[in-house]
């Protein structure tokens, strides 16, 4: 029986397609992408490439045409643009010819028929358009859902944008029905059921439509990191507040990163070390910095000039010897992984790219010039 369920997998997964993690990587002059064994998936063979989105991704030939290839390396969408942009919700914006123009999945253009000043890319199946000085928001089909009446938004995040009108903030949903309405200075995107908000500088939190504020805390960050806390700051030093806006962890540190396996990073004006969701320090203040837990128990630590890695006792287990800064794509990712994901981190060493696991071993043993994170 576990050996015809085992074959009924590979069977659906040859079927219907099984989308293996892939991480780009460039070496000389060349990219092409490995899987998490180390091996080349695609072979270093473009001119220049970028991470999936979804199922393609950007690559360029020789000629220094981009077009489009899928996760076998086969081109899906022949180079022929000067520019292009990632796929989302089934389209990219692409220039040729002096024009930039949407095009779908099949390379053919797309949405021609959408009134707008300039393209953006499309986000949780909606994009920005723009009429002169307002903009709202098109569906996938093309249409307007959301009038251009806004003087500034930001594309969707869980299902919601931030819009201005008459300079305040307000937060819609996909019809463009007020989640906020647009009363304050400023406000987060919706995360874990919470918002933060500002009038002028008071800060608090949107708790069932009403503004709850919090005395003397001079900015609150969002909720993109832990599903019931986040930080807050007051008198100029951080601290912890919960959902209801009540102090978890009083503010008395300088800096603070986020909870995982429950310990956060906290600085205390000269070094780093952390504490649990009690407040008590488990991890003495010993490291000039560092970075989150991984799920995997193990967060980079930097005892002086170089990076290694601790464990949840803050023993060091893997040399500090690495740069765990990438330069490529995944800086600008909210929140971008600087540690463990899946057993794997991203490591620089003698200006050098590779992955290492908990031991400390080079994935294939490998360096690259460049190296991005798997998706």
């Amino acid at each position: 029986m576990k050996t015809k369920v085992l074959l009924g997998v590979f069977l659906i997964c040859t079927l219907f397609g099984y989308a293996q993690e892939l991480a780009l990587a460039s070496l000389g002059k060349k990219s092409g992408y490995i899987s998490k064994t180390g091996n080349w998936a695609i072979e270093a063979k473009f001119k220049e490439a970028k991470s999936f989105s979804g199922d393609l991704a950007e690559a360029m030939n020789d000629n220094k045409e981009w077009g489009f290839i899928n996760r076998k390396g086969e081109w899906v969408i022949q180079p022929q643009f000067e520019k292009t942009k990632p796929f989302n919700s089934g389209y990219a914006i692409v220039y040729k010819d002096k024009t930039w123009f949407f095009i779908n999945d099949k390379g053919e253009k797309a949405l021609t028929n959408v009134e707008t000043d300039k393209l953006y890319d499309f986000s949780e199946g909606m994009a920005i358009v723009r009429n002169g000085d307002k903009v709202g928001f098109i569906n996938t089909n093309g249409e307007t859902v959301v009038p251009t009446k806004f003087d500034k938004v930001f594309e969707y995040v869980n299902g919601y944008a931030k819009v201005q009108i008459d300079d305040k903030w307000g937060l819609i949903d996909k019809t463009g029905a007020y989640l906020v309405k647009p009363e304050y200075d400023g406000v987060s995107n919706y995360y874990n059921g919470h918002v933060v908000a500002n009038k002028g500088d008071v800060h608090g939190l949107i708790i069932k439509g009403d503004f709850k504020t919090l005395d003397g805390v001079e900015k609150i960050w969002d909720f993109s990191l832990n599903e019931d806390l986040t930080f807050a700051k007051k008198d100029d030093k951080v601290g912890f507040i919960n959902g209801e806006g009540e102090w978890v962890i009083k503010p008395e540190y300088d800096k603070v990163r986020a909870f995982v396996n429950d310990l956060a990073p906290v600085y205390d004006g000269k070094n780093w070390g952390c504490i649990n969701k009690s407040g008590e320090v488990v991890v003495p203040f010993e490291f000039d910095d560092m970075e989150i837990f991984s799920t995997d128990g193990l967060a980079p630590a930097k005892p002086k000039k170089e990076w290694g890695f601790i464990d949840k006792s803050g023993k060091l287990v893997i040399k500090d010897q690495y740069d765990i800064s990438a330069f490529g794509m995944s800086m600008f990712q909210k929140n971008s992984v600087k540690g463990f994901v899946d057993g794997l981190a991203r490591v620089k060493l003698k200006k050098k790219w590779g992955f290492i696991d908990k031991e400390g071993n080079v994935l294939n043993n490998t360096w690259y010039d460049n190296l991005e994170l798997f998706n």
